[in-house]
């Protein structure tokens, strides 16, 4: 992981906390954001948006969206926000893999239920777990 990945990691952190700041229903604000065209932006190798910073990525999701979110749905704590944020982005890196497709993998419910065991661990293995969480589910459904 370079120094611009890692920077683009936080940037993606410090995104969903402000979605927090600015009272958005989370759960709503983090899928809209995952399957924006901001994120598919950001998934690419190189676009302007990644050297944007946070205030600028929510006004352009929020324009995406015309502004309008679910008016209720609770609103997570900083640190679950920002984890849940950089988790993402470091996966993308780590893996390769488009935000649509980390998000079905892990979805935010995953995510926040998730915060307290792996908030702690290196990213690579809370990673690596919440994959195996994920195929745990898909052997389950199939069986």
């Amino acid at each position: 992981m370079d120094e611009l990945e890692l920077k683009l990691c936080d940037i993606q952190g410090r995104l969903f906390e402000l979605s927090g700041e600015k009272s958005l229903p989370s759960a709503a604000f983090i899928r809209a954001f995952m399957t924006s065209d901001v994120a598919k932006e950001l998934d690419s190798r190189y676009n302007r948006a990644q050297w944007m910073g946070e205030e600028y990525l929510l006004e352009e999701i929020l324009s995406d969206l015309h502004g309008t979110f679910p008016g209720m749905g609770e609103v997570y704590q900083k640190d679950i926000l920002y984890w849940i944020g950089y988790i993402y982005r470091y996966w993308h890196f780590y893996t390769g893999e488009d935000s649509l497709r980390i998000l079905r993998q892990a979805s935010v419910e995953i995510m926040k239920r998730n915060f307290m065991m792996f908030h702690t661990m290196d990213p690579v293995l809370a990673i690596e777990k919440l994959k195996e969480i994920h195929l745990q589910k898909t052997f389950k459904r199939k069986v």
